[in-house]
C-alpha cells in the first residue's frame, strides 16, 4: 500500500476511536444552585442613614443698627457670651445728636407760638363780647391756634424719632446668647439694616444637616435620630427632627434638615456631629443590601427559600429608608424565613436551590 494511502487510512480509524470513547461517558446534569441565605436581622437596631452635620443654635439672629453711621466702638468678640440688654457696638452719634438738638429747638418754637397764638385767642374773645372785632377775626385767631396746635404735634413727633435715632446708634442684645459671627469692624461705615454680628441664642441647639431629593420623603417631623459627636465617636446623643426645608437649595439640590438635641446634652456650637436617621415606621427586621430585587413593574422583594422544597419565590416587600449596610423591611417578611442575600439577579422565579450559611454549610430545612 503506498505511504499516502495507509496514512489516510490510520486517520480515519483513530477519528472513529476519539468519538467513541467521547460518546461513551455523557456529561452528568447540573445539581441545583447554591446560594447563600440568612435570616433577617433586628430592625430596631439595623443603622439606618447617616450625614454629616453640625451644631448650631435652634435661634440665630443677625443683629443690626437701625440707622446708618460710623462703627466706632466694637465691644464684643466671636464665642463672648452676652446678656440682654448688653452694649455689644455704637456707632458714632454726634450727627443725630445734632439732628435731635434740631428738632428739639423746633419743638420749642412751635410750643411758643401755640402759647402766642393762644393768648391772642384770648383777647380777641373777650373783645369779640364787647363787639370791638368781627367775628370773622375771632374764627381766624381759633384757626391759628388749632394750625399751632397741628404744628406742636408734628415738632414733638420729629423730636421723639430724631431722638430714637440717636439712641439707637448703641447696638444692644436683644436676648442671652453667644455672638456666633462677626461681620463688621470699628472704623467701618455700615448702613441701617447691615448684619454686625450673628447671636445664637441660649434656647437651644439643633444639628443642621442635608439630605438629598431620594431621601427627602422619608425624613419626617418628629422622626427620631442618633447623634455622635467627631469630638466623641463613643457617645451617642437621641434626638428628633425638628424641621424639614420645603424647597432644595438651588446651588446643591438638597434638603436642610434641623433636629433638636437633647437639652442635658454638652453640645458647643460649630461641633461636627454624624446624624443617623432610624425609621419613622418601625421595622421588626432588616436585610442586608444585596437581598433587594426588583419588581418588574416597580416595587422590590426579596427571594425566600421555601423550607420543604427549597425553591426560590420572590417575594414582594414594604421597604424603609435604605442604610449603610441594610435597608429596614417594614412589611413582607418574618424573622424566621430563610432569605437570599447573595446572587439573587442569578435567580428565577420557583427555581431549586441548595442553600448554604455564611460557614458554606447547607441550612436544615
Amino acid at each position: 500500500m503506498p505511504a499516502p494511502l495507509f496514512l489516510r487510512a490510520l486517520s480515519g480509524l483513530l477519528f472513529t476511536v476519539v468519538l467513541a470513547g467521547c460518546g461513551s461517558h455523557p456529561e452528568p446534569a447540573a445539581g441545583p444552585r447554591a446560594v447563600l441565605v440568612a435570616h433577617p436581622v433586628d430592625g430596631r437596631t439595623t443603622p439606618g442613614l447617616a450625614f454629616a452635620g453640625e451644631v448650631r443654635a435652634r435661634e440665630e439672629s443677625p443683629l443690626s443698627f437701625r440707622v446708618g453711621g460710623s462703627l466706632i466702638e466694637r465691644r464684643v468678640d466671636v464665642g463672648d457670651h452676652v446678656r440682654r440688654g448688653d452694649v455689644l457696638a455704637a456707632l458714632d452719634p454726634r450727627d443725630l445728636q445734632v439732628q435731635a438738638h434740631a428738632a428739639q429747638a423746633q419743638l420749642a418754637a412751635a410750643e411758643a407760638q401755640l402759647q402766642r397764638a393762644r393768648a391772642d385767642q384770648g383777647r380777641l374773645a373777650r373783645l369779640g363780647r364787647e363787639q370791638l372785632v368781627s367775628r370773622s377775626a375771632v374764627d381766624a385767631q381759633n384757626a391759628a391756634v388749632s394750625a399751632a396746635q397741628g404744628q406742636v404735634t408734628a415738632a414733638r413727633a420729629g423730636f421723639d424719632v430724631a431722638r430714637n435715632q440717636a439712641a439707637y446708634t448703641w447696638l444692644r442684645a436683644p436676648r442671652d446668647g453667644v455672638i456666633a459671627a462677626r461681620q463688621a469692624e470699628a472704623g467701618q461705615v455700615v448702613a441701617s439694616g447691615q448684619a454686625v454680628f450673628t447671636l445664637a441664642a441660649d434656647s437651644g441647639r439643633d444639628v443642621l444637616f442635608a439630605v438629598p431629593e431620594g431621601v427627602v420623603r422619608d425624613v419626617v417631623p418628629g422622626q427620631p435620630v442618633r447623634i455622635v459627636l467627631w469630638s466623641q465617636p463613643g457617645r451617642s446623643i437621641p434626638g428628633r427632627v425638628r424641621e424639614v426645608a420645603p424647597a432644595a437649595d438651588p446651588a446643591t439640590r438638597t434638603y436642610a434638615v434641623r433636629a433638636t438635641v437633647d437639652a442635658n446634652a454638652a453640645v458647643e456650637l460649630g461641633q461636627s456631629a454624624r446624624v443617623q436617621l432610624q425609621g419613622a415606621t418601625p421595622a421588626e427586621v432588616a436585610v442586608p443590601l444585596g437581598a433587594v430585587q426588583r419588581i418588574v413593574g416597580g416595587g422590590a422583594g426579596v427571594y425566600v427559600v421555601e423550607p420543604r422544597s427549597a425553591v426560590v419565590r420572590l417575594r414582594p416587600v414594604q421597604l424603609g429608608p435604605y442604610g449603610t449596610d441594610a435597608v429596614p423591611v417594614i412589611r413582607g417578611l418574618d424573622p424566621q424565613d430563610w432569605v437570599v442575600i447573595a446572587g439573587g439577579h442569578l435567580l428565577r422565579e420557583g427555581e431549586r436551590v441548595l442553600p448554604v450559611d455564611r460557614d458554606n454549610r447547607p441550612v436544615r430545612r
